[in-house]
């Protein structure tokens, strides 16, 4: 499992973020707090606090993980 945070500031954000976990082999999850959401759940994620990052948990490959962070690679925050 591959583990990053990423910060959704737009609601163009958030759909393109969902649009790119649906287009992935691999399963994701997004994680704020003591929840936890399938990143191709597109009204699940608008659920979250997004008001600040929130966790991307990739349950795949490196290979995997590494082709879905270069898609969105703009939203990827450093802690």
């Amino acid at each position: 499992m591959t583990v990053f945070k990423i910060q959704l500031i737009t609601i163009e954000d958030v759909r393109k973020f969902v649009t790119n976990a649906n287009m992935q082999m691999c399963d994701a999850d997004v994680v704020s707090g003591r929840y936890t959401i399938d990143a191709k759940s597109l009204l699940g994620i608008f659920s979250l606090d997004l008001s600040k990052p929130v966790e991307v948990q990739v349950h795949g490959t490196g290979h995997d993980a590494e082709r879905f962070k270069e898609a969105i690679r703009y939203m990827i925050v450093e802690e």
